[in-house]
């Protein structure tokens, strides 16, 4: 019977009730081919710097084109993978990769001309920035999942689940930092379940006053701590300081778990009492409804 290998340096996995870090994961949007977008016109140096001064400056146009084409290609895609991974979520207001479609057509159109003609330069121009939009797909156009939602909520939660976003980003660097596979794995189990309930907020924006405290003091407080603790363990490898802040994590964990779970049977609640609310206004239109 095969058993799992363990012992004194190996990481922990953590128990199953910890959740799997990798549950609801998505492949990423920004990968090779965005990151080709920034060496593809690289050899655009050469030509420049051996050519006279006039058309130098012209291949350097079309270099920082093309670069600026490539940064807003990702930036427009990491926009669009955050845009996927909400339930209500507005639309980018400014639409990047659409820019960067426009931009990579006229850069490459600058290139055409510059080396080869007129002629050239338009149907360089018509080329990249119809294979740029066929790989990379315009941005979103509408906003979703706010049909019928407070506008003035959802602004609310935005703003909360923005800066919680913000202290999640610290705490993933301020734990990289501390080179510890255990305590890597086990902040990743605890951004996983505080997702969870930045997600509830965000479907029913009425949770934001009951979950405000987590998202915002408590957050930052788990922040702060993990900055902390980096600074420690970088130093001096405490195993105690490591301890005391797994058994923190573990702490805020289960609280955050038990304030999702608050949250929802909460929302179910409310929807048991509007299911009566419509039983009783339908029987007094003598409408009669099974309960089963």
């Amino acid at each position: 019977m095969s058993k799992r290998f363990g012992g004194k340096y190996s990481p922990e996995t953590g128990n199953a009730a910890d959740g799997n870090s990798y549950q609801g994961a998505r492949r990423s949007r920004v990968g090779g081919r965005v990151n080709f977008l920034f060496l593809a016109p690289l050899p655009m140096i050469w030509q420049a710097f051996t050519s006279p001064p006039l058309e130098m400056f012209l291949w350097l146009m079309a270099l920082a084109d093309l670069l600026l084409a490539a940064w807003l290609t990702r930036s427009g895609q990491q926009a669009h993978e955050a845009y996927e991974a909400r339930k209500i979520a507005r639309r980018p207001a400014l639409p990047r990769k659409i820019l960067g479609s426009i931009l990579t057509g006229t850069g490459l159109a600058l290139a055409g001309y510059v080396g080869f003609g007129a002629l050239e330069a338009v149907l360089f121009g018509a080329l990249g920035l119809a294979l740029h939009f066929a790989a990379f797909g315009p941005d979103p156009l509408s906003n979703k999942g706010m049909d019928g939602v407070d506008q003035f909520q959802t602004d609310r939660v935005a703003r909360v689940v923005t800066q919680a976003e913000e202290h999640l980003t610290a705490i993933s660097a301020a734990a990289h930092r501390a080179a510890d596979r255990q305590v890597s794995s086990r902040v990743e189990r605890f951004q996983q379940q505080v997702r969870e309930l930045l997600r509830t907020v965000e479907e029913d924006p009425r949770d934001l006053t009951a979950a405000r405290k987590f998202m915002g003091v408590y957050l930052k407080g788990a922040r702060d701590a993990t900055e902390k603790f980096a600074d420690i363990y970088t130093r001096a490898r405490s195993t105690e300081a490591r301890n005391d802040y797994l058994a923190l994590l573990s702490d805020l964990q289960d609280s955050f778990s038990a304030k999702n779970r608050s949250l929802l049977l909460d929302d179910r609640s409310d929807l048991n009492i509007e299911i009566e609310v419509l039983r009783d206004r339908l029987a007094q239109e003598g409408i009669r409804l099974d309960k089963s």
